[in-house]
């Protein structure tokens, strides 16, 4: 099998397979608990912690597990609800919905930009975000402290109205992080994306900004996040950024995958009549392994179920909206035509894929795209 659909979901590492199973056995109690079993759990999510603020230059009583990145996004703009929340739409669903629901009038403001996004590998400037919010004018804003709950202490707001949230799910492991660096507020992370377990995820909430935690009856994460510890996903989490750390995988990325995905890129272009990119290949433009691309006259759900065929693993977008038959919102809002939405297929490679795996993706992609343009209603211009 040739697997290019990284974006989605990555393979659990071996090492981290060998992690999780040693956790069953040996850190299966309440981490919570006072007895010596749950602190031996506890040490391990610690570790964790550790680590993550490790890799992004944060603090780890910064750092809050979750089941992953669409709570955590859930978390922090249910944080500012009744309050203005600034946000584009190339966002996650998880971001936009969860947006359209809970924003109001009230400042202060919040301003929500993925760094990387997840369909066309775009890299934002987040920097211009951070400069917009203004985060250097503060004032007091006793209206975030819910004093009935207890959480947070009174707190500050930008004068200018702005917290800062970024989605870096697709960043981690891919690229340097420094939260403080970039100015983030809020950051957001999956475990899956690094070769970690599905389910385990984190936030990361700076000192002294506004959290309302979405789960709560618990005394966990200091009350930010209710929920007996997810210890087996958490230690998983640990291993995979413990491989992210020792392998500085970023560098492989901007080398070794980068090339592979500028390999096909080219190939498609030049062996593909009617095809087109919608990831920009620049460097620092978008991220080393992400490759979208459309082919005229042609339906990406048919080109994925013909490569599926072939044992060759792809996507037509975010794995999170499957099933939706509706064009990717977000190349309808960076290109506005649905035809090229529709004909989109995205290719996201890891650190386990080779040229081989190009090699059989060409082998068999010109003659899907030719056989498909052949039966569309749809003419191919061939000029493209």
């Amino acid at each position: 099998m040739v697997y290019l659909d990284y974006a989605a979901t990555s393979p659990l590492l071996p090492e981290v397979m060998k992690a999780m199973h040693q956790a069953e056995t040996r850190f299966f109690a309440n981490a919570s608990a006072l007895h010596t079993p749950g602190h031996l759990a506890m040490n391990q999510i610690e570790h964790t912690r550790e680590l993550l603020a490790r890799l992004i230059n944060a603090e780890p009583e910064e750092i809050i597990f979750t089941s992953g990145a669409s709570e955590s996004n859930n978390t922090v703009i249910r944080t500012f609800e009744g309050h203005q929340i600034e946000t584009s739409p190339l966002e996650h669903h998880s971001i936009i919905e969860t947006a359209q629901e809970y924003r109001g009038e009230k400042l202060p403001k919040l301003y929500s930009y993925m760094l990387v996004n997840n369909e066309i590998g775009e890299v934002l400037n987040l920097a211009g975000v951070v400069e917009r919010a203004g985060r250097d004018k503060v004032i007091d804003c006793p209206e975030m402290f819910d004093k009935k709950n207890g959480w947070g202490k009174p707190l500050v707001a930008v004068k200018k109205g702005a917290y800062v949230h970024s989605d870096l799910t697709q960043a981690l492991g891919k690229m340097p992080i420094d939260v403080k660096a970039l100015g983030a507020d809020y950051a957001t992370f999956s475990a899956h994306k690094i070769g970690g377990p599905v389910g385990v995820g984190a936030l990361y909430v700076r000192k002294g900004v506004p959290l309302k935690p979405l789960i709560i009856g618990g005394n966990q994460e200091n009350k930010r996040r209710g929920g007996t510890y997810n210890t087996v996903g958490i230690v998983g989490f640990g291993a995979a950024l413990e491989y992210v750390l020792r392998e500085k995988t970023w560098k492989k990325y901007d080398t070794t995958i980068r090339d592979l995905r500028d390999e096909l890129a080219e190939r498609i272009l030049a062996e593909i009549p009617g095809s087109s990119l919608n990831t920009d290949l620049t460097p620092g433009v978008s991220l080393p392994n992400i490759l979208n691309a459309s082919f005229q006259a042609a339906e990406g759900e048919s080109i994925q179920l013909y490569l599926d065929a072939e044992e060759i693993v792809v996507s037509t977008g975010s794995a999170c909206a499957a099933g939706d038959t509706k064009p990717s919102h977000v190349l309808m809002a960076k290109t506005g035509d649905a035809e090229v939405a529709h004909s989109s297929i995205r290719f996201s490679f890891g650190l386990e894929n080779t040229k081989e795996d190009v090699e059989a993706v060409m082998r068999v992609l010109p003659g899907i795209i030719e056989r498909l343009q052949q039966i569309s209603t749809i003419a191919a211009d061939n000029s493209r």
